[in-house]
Parts: structure tokens; C-alpha cells; sequence
């Protein structure tokens, strides 16, 4: 079986093969906040975004900045983008003690931005270029490392975003762990998954219900190798909720989960779901978990070139609509599945100044408009001319 890095790698392959060839005829509800310039600006953002009350967006970059990293690349930022499009990096990211390759953001009340790297913060891991950190960047751009990785049981490589309670706690997720990081930044391991249970967390951002639990998903691992959905105990006990068995129900969950007011879950998978897509691969599925572990599948994508392959997790209206996007092997798409599992798609990426491949999720304001990135197009002069990526807001 595939891994899942590599099946990402072939859809990166794909995508920027593809890009320019996407359909070219779209709807006029897209605005293109900000278009990434070139790596000095902030590249690749693969993450979505955040809003304050105000209406300011924040977001990372995965390179890009005046560091030093990727080939000269940049090691990443931390942006700001106001309401009328101005931008500003809050902190570039050096790749040293401080980090480098940035994912996902939360807020605390006094604005200060929390969120993790996926490398740097010391000498171990990746040939010396460091297992991750956590950090905090306050308003005024000061960055503080909160706790750095340092492989095996403490974890390596997080990817995913960052949780908050209302005690200050922050939590989150690397390739094998969930973690706690506590007031002063003392770091304690949750649970460390050793494949039966579950193994190789993406980029997962957790939720909590009410009574302080925690869910979300593994790629890889479970009863069938197809990856699961978990339950994690305020305690520590893990509990398997469902293993994907590669067929129908989907597999390889690369995005977390979300939950409704009854404990339903809700999540994607990138691929199967019995739709042959290329590689051999399915296309992906929307999937919906019932608190009593019944799996059932919502949807599943076709190979339009765009319609395909969902990377990034969703986001719920009060009408119980289902909004997301996929990556496709073209540049990608926004959609939106209302609950009896009608799907629309709300826009369709050219790969050209609108963006291409969004590989993180949508936000949705108080109005109904979307906002989310794409990890390439745009504008902006960098990957040989397939763009830096771009911030978009759609109106449904």
C-alpha cells in the first residue's frame, strides 16, 4: 500500500503539471484578498486562516520570509491581512531556535497568535534542522518559543493547528502524539499512538466536546491500515471510534474532525470511496461518524480533475451545510454539501492570479462569506511561475 507522504507527493506532481489546465470559466463571487509576491513576501500558505473581531485575517506561510531555509526558500511567516488588503508579516521565521515551516494559528482574548512549526527549534530530527516547536507571536510581532520537540515519545514534526481552553491550555497533535502544552509552556505527551490505535497523524487540528474530550484522525493504522477516527479522554485513554477500511467508507483522513450539537463527527478523506481516480486511488469522501461509531458516507468525489480529493477538514453552517475544498489534480475547488448530501461546487480554481490547490480549509464570517487559502497560483513570481499562493474570500 501507498504511503500517504507519497500519495501527497503524486498529488503534488499532478497539480503543478496540471494547474493551467483548469477550466477557465468561473463565477464572479471570488476576490483575491492578497496574492503572495515572491518568497521575500511569504510562500505556500497551507493552512487557512483566522479572524479577529475586527475582521483581520492571520494566517502562515510554509516558506518564504528573510530566513535562510528550503534551498533559500525562506523558513516561513506568520501574516496579517486587514480588511482592506493591506498585509503585514508579523514575524519571520529564521530556522533556528525559533523554528521554521509554520502551520495554523489560535487567538487568545489579548490577541496574541499561537501555533507550531513543523521543524527547527534545535538539533535534532531531520538531519540536525530540529523535531518542531510550539510558539506564541504576541500583537506587536515579539516571537516566544513555547516548547521545542525533541522527537520520540514527546513527538516530532506537528503539523496540525492548535486548540485552546479557557484556562490558557494549549493542545494539539505531531505524527504520533497528542500534547498539552500548560502554562509556562511545560509540555506532558497525551497519548502516543503505536499503529494499532492509529499512526501518522496529518495535519489535525483537534476539537473537544463539552465534557472535555478529544477527537480526531490518523492516515494510517487501525484494524485495516486505512487510518481511524479517535476519542481521547481528558485522562489520556485513547479510544478507536472507527477504522477506515479503504473501500466505500474511504481512507488516509489527512484533515481532523468536526463535531455538531448531537456528538456527530464529520470529516474527509482524500482517497478511495470506490470512484477511481488516477494513481489507481479512489477520489475521496465526505464521511459522518454517529456517537454510537456508525460510519456513514455522505459523499463521494468524482474525477473532474477539480472535484477531487479533499485535504483539508470542514466547516458547518447553522443549517447543518457542510463546506470545504478539494485539492484535485487540476487546482482544485470550493464546495459546499448540503445535509441530504447534495454537493455544489461553489468555485473552481483556474491555478491562475485566483490561486490553485487549497490544501487548508474555509472560515466562514458572520455574513455567510468564505475565506481560505490556496498553497499555490496567485499572482506572485515564485515555483516557476505557478504562483505563491493567494487569500480568498467567496460569497456564497
Amino acid at each position: 500500500m501507498r504511503t500517504r507522504d507519497q500519495f501527497r507527493k503524486s498529488l503534488l506532481m499532478a497539480g503543478a503539471a496540471l494547474a493551467l489546465l483548469a477550466p477557465g470559466a468561473q463565477a464572479k463571487s471570488l476576490q483575491v484578498l492578497y496574492d503572495f509576491q515572491d518568497l521575500s513576501d511569504g510562500a505556500y500558505p497551507e493552512a487557512g486562516v483566522i479572524m479577529d473581531k475586527a475582521g483581520n485575517l492571520y494566517g502562515t506561510t510554509l516558506e518564504g520570509g528573510t530566513g535562510n531555509c528550503y534551498e533559500d526558500g525562506g523558513c516561513g511567516t506568520v501574516f496579517k491581512l486587514a480588511p482592506d488588503g493591506t498585509k503585514t508579516i508579523l514575524y519571520s521565521f529564521l530556522g533556528g531556535n525559533d523554528g521554521s515551516g509554520p502551520h495554523g494559528l489560535v487567538m487568545d482574548k489579548a490577541g496574541n497568535l499561537y501555533g507550531v512549526t513543523s521543524a527547527g527549534g534545535g538539533t535534532g530530527c531531520f538531519d540536525g534542522y530540529g523535531c518542531g516547536t510550539v510558539f506564541e507571536v504576541a500583537a506587536d510581532g515579539t516571537e516566544t518559543v513555547l516548547h521545542v520537540f525533541e522527537g520520540g515519545t514527546d513527538g516530532e514534526e506537528p503539523s496540525g493547528g492548535l486548540i485552546m481552553d479557557k484556562k490558557g491550555n494549549l493542545y494539539g497533535t505531531t505524527g504520533d502524539t497528542v500534547f498539552r502544552i500548560g502554562a509556562g509552556g511545560k509540555e506532558k505527551p497525551l497519548h502516543y499512538f503505536s499503529g494499532g490505535d492509529g499512526f501518522e497523524i496529518g495535519p489535525v487540528t483537534l476539537v473537544r466536546d463539552k465534557a472535555g474530550n478529544f477527537y480526531g484522525t490518523t492516515q494510517d493504522g487501525g484494524a485495516y491500515r486505512y487510518g481511524t477516527v479517535f476519542k481521547l479522554s481528558p485522562g489520556g485513554t485513547e479510544t478507536v471510534l472507527y477504522s477506515f477500511t479503504g473501500g466505500s467508507d474511504g481512507g488516509g483522513p489527512y484533515a481532523g474532525v468536526i463535531i455538531d450539537a448531537s456528538g456527530n463527527l464529520y470529516g474527509t478523506t482524500p482517497y478511495d470511496g470506490d470512484i477511481s481516480c488516477d494513481y489507481g486511488e479512489g477520489c475521496g469522501t465526505v464521511f459522518k461518524l454517529a456517537p454510537d461509531g456508525t460510519e456513514t458516507t455522505l459523499y463521494t468525489f468524482t474525477d473532474t480533475g477539480v472535484n477531487a480529493n479533499p485535504m483539508a477538514g470542514l466547516t458547518m453552517d447553522g443549517a447543518g451545510n457542510l463546506y470545504g475544498t478539494t485539492y484535485g489534480f487540476s487546482a482544485g475547488a470550493v464546495f459546499k454539501l448540503a445535509a441530504g448530501g447534495t454537493e455544489k461546487l461553489l468555485y473552481t480554481f483556474t491555478g491562475g492570479d485566483d490561486g490553485s490547490q487549497p490544501l487548508g480549509g474555509v472560515i466562514l464570517d458572520g455574513k455567510g462569506h468564505l475565506y481560505g487559502t490556496t498553497s499555490g497560483g496567485g499572482g506572485g513570481d515564485c515555483n516557476n511561475g505557478f504562483g505563491c499562493g493567494a487569500v480568498f474570500e467567496l460569497a456564497r
